[in-house]
């Protein structure tokens, strides 16, 4: 790889489209796609081979993280991974461009450290909101230059120094060790919605959202994959305007696609798996270590037997930032209670109940019913979006 190049990792520049197929965007994408890719043992050679030079290895991260390989965390229980999948929102490309200008860099719109429990009993996505306040540490830019350590807003990281940065910035924040990482942006996600025709929502009231170019009605609504982009990334008309809102709608969104997506009707279905597979692979830049059909099989296949009560979706603890209150710190010691559970692939329980009040799921603490470990707030692949 040319020093121009860079060798902090996944980024949004623009370069090497000719090179491959460009990194697609897609907080679901990325779980989606290790699951449909179950199915990918069946598919004949030539297919195979299609499907595997789909992917994108992310050699320069992993030339980066190897620099300071000493100082990373240490894994402590064998069998489980953590993977974090990594949303890119750039306006790079013919495809990404009618979402803004491309101002040449790009920020993680959405981060997400999927723990997959030994043995494979779980699923855990934790959300890590992209204006939580943290330290991020000296990093590789794309010219070659080093940052200087930061204090600083979660989602700058990828925007000074790629996927090598973001991840070097999750370990920092969380003592666990980044076993693997998926890169994907917006025409990634839109392309896997539409390979499983559409996912379906329920709202409300109806959506005019110029800003987000969404127009639907009220009630029972099949969104395709433009639209399924403006209803995750919709501030305005959708919640309360918040970015808690926000990812608590796109952790619901993704549980229902990974439902859509695991269903017999595309497993099983040659006709419907290939598009699948296709999208999916297509969005991926992932570490050299998943970089192909074979080794995401190898990591995934024992998620056949994880039931959608065990696919779990939360938010990491936090509260309004001292500092500031649009922006956000972690809330303790509920976060270091999570952080030390997936460290240790201890359970982690998810409260869906949306009645408990709001202090006592941020802060871990039972309010009077003893509880075995920490309950956080969230949700699970099971639950309906539409209840």
């Amino acid at each position: 790889m040319s020093e121009s190049a860079g060798v902090h990792g996944a980024s949004a520049s623009g370069r090497g489209r000719a090179r491959r197929r460009r990194r697609r965007w897609a907080f679901g994408a990325g779980l989606a796609a290790v699951v449909v890719l179950l199915g990918a043992a069946g598919a004949g050679w030539v297919v195979y081979m299609k499907l595997e030079r789909n992917i994108t290895p992310d050699e320069a991260a992993a030339a980066e993280l190897a620099r300071y390989e000493k100082e990373r965390p240490a894994t402590l229980t064998e069998g489980a991974r953590n993977i974090l999948l990594i949303g890119s929102d750039t306006r790079s490309g013919q495809e990404n461009a009618r979402y803004g200008h491309d101002a040449g860099t790009e920020r993680s719109d959405t981060v997400i450290l999927l723990h997959l429990s030994t043995g494979r009993r779980s699923a855990t996505a934790v959300s890590i909101p992209r204006d939580l306040m943290v330290d991020v540490p000296d990093c590789r830019r794309p010219g070659g230059s080093r940052s200087t350590p930061v204090f600083t807003m979660f989602n700058s990281a990828f925007s000074v120094g790629g996927s090598a940065c973001t991840i070097r910035t999750v370990e920092k924040l969380t003592d666990i060790r980044i076993d693997h990482h998926v890169v994907v942006d917006f025409a990634g996600f839109k392309d896997m919605v539409d390979a499983v025709d559409g996912v379906e929502v329920c709202l409300r009231e109806p959506v005019d959202d110029k800003d987000a170019e969404l127009r639907l009605p009220a009630g029972r609504v099949t969104l395709n994959g433009e639209q399924a982009l403006g209803y995750v990334r919709a501030r305005k008309t959708l919640g309360d305007g918040s970015d808690t809102s926000r990812m608590e709608r796109q952790q619901r969104f993704l549980g229902a696609l990974v439902n859509k997506v695991s269903g017999n009707d595309v497993l099983l279905n040659p006709v419907k798996l290939y598009p699948v597979l296709d999208a999916a692979t297509s969005s991926l830049t992932t570490d050299p270590g998943l970089a192909s059909l074979r080794s995401l099989y190898d990591l995934v296949r024992g998620l056949r037997d994880v039931p959608t009560e065990g696919v779990q979706f939360l938010t990491v603890p936090r509260e309004p930032y001292s500092g500031d209150v649009n922006r956000d710190q972690l809330a303790q010691p509920a976060a270091e209670n999570l952080f030390e559970r997936l460290r240790k692939d201890a359970p982690v329980v998810v409260d869906t109940d949306g009645d408990r009040k709001a202090t006592e799921k941020e802060s871990g603490k039972p309010s009077g019913n003893p509880s075995p470990a920490p309950t956080f707030s969230g949700n699970t692949a099971a639950e309906d979006i539409c209840a």
